[in-house]
């Protein structure tokens, strides 16, 4: 009988993996299975859901490179912009909500997504949906405050998309709060209308 579970990955791999964002985009790595790209330093990122994440980019267009893993998706913005979150949250009036949206930043990770052209991972493995450009575009392109990281390029501002992202979660929360309302309605009852 085959077995379901992958092959470990060979250390040669995850070296290559690791050498290939250090040479080509001057990202930091750590770990080799998984190699891991260090937040905080050259990005940071929002992590949310990915039906979120999809809707929240259909509303804001280009952003800077953006890595799905399983169910989640990770939108790359400038570094410290994990730290303006909170605030940010609140400016908006998204505070006190419970949002499934987070941000990594200094002293945080994410799982590094095979580089653009390299073999695909196995289902659920992280990947690029927008990846990465050159050194150059990829520092252009990240959503920052008041433009201090897009300058110039088609990359939203920090506030625009924390904005667009904050909306699809709450949206999905509350859609995932109906089907769970009308899944588990007493059967027998008739509605009460007035």
């Amino acid at each position: 009988m085959a077995s379901l579970v992958p092959p470990p990955r060979s250390s040669s791999e995850s070296d290559d993996r690791a050498q290939w964002y250090a040479r080509e985009l001057d990202w930091e790595t750590a770990g080799t299975s998984p190699v891991r790209l260090l937040t905080g330093l050259r990005f940071d990122v929002l992590d949310l859901p990915g039906a979120a994440g999809h809707a929240a980019l259909r509303r804001v267009g280009r952003t800077g490179p953006v890595a799905v893993a399983g169910r989640r998706m990770r939108l790359l913005v400038a570094a410290g912009s994990a730290e303006e979150l909170p605030g940010l949250l609140d400016w908006l009036e998204w505070g006190g909500i419970a949002l499934d949206l987070s941000a990594f930043g200094v002293g945080g990770h994410i799982t590094a997504p095979v580089p653009p052209g390299g073999a695909a991972g196995p289902p659920g493995a992280a990947s690029w949906l927008r990846p990465p450009g050159s050194r150059q575009e990829v520092e252009l392109s990240l959503p920052a405050l008041g433009g201090l990281g897009s300058r110039g390029g088609d990359a939203p501002d920090l506030v625009r998309l924390v904005d667009a992202a904050a909306t699809e979660c709450h949206r999905a929360r509350l859609a995932h709060a109906r089907e769970r309302l009308w899944t588990h309605r007493p059967t027998g009852q008739p509605l009460a209308f007035s």
